[in-house]
């Protein structure tokens, strides 16, 4: 079985020292930097915007993977796309016309990325497949750090990669929310990890290389 990829979430990183916690988690083996982005309207809580994506790409050694948990991505898109997202990912409840953002990325130069809410139907992005270079499934709802994983949503994943197959498309499938070395294993379908808590709170190689690791339960 192949190498999982890890993208460690900075939600969960030390804001007063953001440079040093990318350059160490890009030092222990990390392939992404997550990076939640949040608007107080799409969802509650409000984090970092365009201008903190833009030095975090000056510094960052890792493609930065940006999750945009906003109102109306296609007003934002192509300015995250210039501050230096590599994925940018948005939600599909967040947007009238979901495929015509995703196109945009695209065009513009970056991987696109689709989401949906723990409640919210996988029928729903399905047809956006063909669109998509990234597709995450949230198992836990989006909005804050440190909740606990939700296994209902376990079930997407497993429909994702039997889709994914059948259309002979070449999407990741990356899993966030509540992930550990426990609960990697339950999503061992996943090419993905975002990991917050699990990663920052221990020594960062050992976490980062556990998932990269992951076999089967």
């Amino acid at each position: 079985m192949s190498k999982k990829m890890v993208a460690p979430s900075i939600l969960s990183a030390d804001f007063a020292n953001l440079e040093n916690e990318i350059k160490a988690i890009a030092a222990a083996g990390a392939d992404w930097v997550h990076v939640d982005v949040m608007d107080g309207r799409f969802v509650p809580n409000i984090t970092i915007g365009i201008p903190v994506v833009k030095s975090l790409k000056k510094i960052s050694p890792l493609p930065l993977d940006v999750h945009l948990m906003i109102e109306e991505p296609e007003r934002y898109v192509e300015e995250f796309i210039k501050a230096g997202s590599d994925y940018l990912t948005i939600h599909v409840e967040s947007t009238k016309d979901p495929a015509q953002v995703l196109k945009r990325i695209r065009t513009l130069g970056a991987k696109a990325g689709i989401t949906l809410r723990p409640g919210t139907a996988l029928e729903e992005i399905l047809p956006l497949l063909p669109l998509c270079d990234l597709v995450l499934v949230m198992t836990v709802e989006p909005g804050f750090g440190g909740q606990s994983f939700m296994h209902d949503q376990v079930a997407k994943i497993t429909r994702l990669r039997d889709e994914i197959a059948r259309l002979r498309l070449s999407c990741l499938i990356e899993v966030d929310g509540g992930i550990n070395a426990d609960t990697a294993k339950i999503c061992h379908q996943a090419d993905v990890y975002v990991a917050g808590n699990y990663v920052f709170s221990q020594d960062y190689a050992t976490a980062i290389q556990t998932l990269q690791a992951t076999q089967p339960s």
